[in-house]
Formats: structure tokens, C-alpha cells, sequence
């Protein structure tokens, strides 16, 4: 079973980008919008020489990230959707080239596996024995 149910997998094939947040030891935020792909139930991003990005610094010493990928769906009715993924980032070298593999520990996702326009309910599950506590997301929209 997939970590990403059907309809989330159709969605996130249809979206060019994601914003990737990571932070550093002492908790200092970063976030940039990067391409991306699914690979089973991982995210895959890499980009042009990130090792010299302040993300490829940040999972070095503090491997938690959290990434979103969302949009409109519609502006009449107003219809977000969108995922996000809280997990762990590694950074891997496959052909020599680095790049980042998000696999997650919890999914919330909106408006994708429930399409009933307007204001849509949050769907909230753990994917990994993610300690829910630690996340500082309670998946409720700010």
C-alpha cells in the first residue's frame, strides 16, 4: 500500500512545484520552491549545485523537513488542495549528482481524496512511526 493514496499521486503529477522547508540546529527556518518527483512513497528533489543551498546544510545536522505542494483548485467557490508531507530529508548521490529524498512520516492533504468544492476538511494520517507530539503541527489550517 502506498504511502499517497490514487487521487493525492494524480495530484502531485500534475504539480510543477513544492515548496521545501528545512530548518538548522538551532531551529532557523529556510524554505524555497523546488521541482520535484514522487518515487514510490518518497519525494525527490535535486536542483542546480545544492550543495551550496542552505537546505543541503540543514539536513545535514538536522534531517526534519516538511514540504507543500498546493494550489486553487478554483477561485469560485474558493477551493484550496494541496499535501503536505512532514518527515525525514536524506541526501543521496546516485550518478554522482546530490539530491534530496523526502520520505514521510505524517500526510495532511485537502481538497485531492475529497473534492466536494468550497472550504474542504484537513486529512490528516501517519505514514511512519512519527512521533506526533514532536511535530509541531497540528494539521490545522493557521
Amino acid at each position: 500500500m502506498s504511502a499517497f493514496t490514487a487521487a493525492e499521486l494524480n495530484y502531485l503529477a500534475t504539480q510543477p512545484l513544492m515548496r521545501f522547508a528545512t530548518a538548522s540546529p538551532e531551529g532557523k527556518p529556510d524554505v524555497a520552491p523546488v521541482v520535484f518527483e514522487v518515487d514510490g512513497d518518497d519525494i525527490i528533489t535535486a536542483g542546480f549545485d545544492i550543495a551550496r543551498t542552505v537546505r543541503y546544510r540543514n539536513i545535514q545536522t538536522n534531517p526534519r523537513a516538511t514540504v507543500v505542494i498546493d494550489d486553487l483548485a478554483s477561485v469560485q467557490p474558493w477551493s484550496p488542495r494541496g499535501i503536505k508531507v512532514i518527515g525525514s530529508a536524506a541526501i543521496e548521490h546516485p550518478d554522482g549528482a546530490p539530491r534530496f529524498r523526502i520520505s514521510p512520516d505524517v500526510i495532511i492533504s485537502w481538497g485531492i481524496n475529497d473534492t466536494t468544492p468550497g472550504i474542504p476538511s484537513m486529512e490528516r494520517r501517519m505514514v511512519r512511526g512519527a512521533n506526533l507530539a514532536e511535530d509541531g503541527d497540528s494539521g490545522e489550517p493557521q
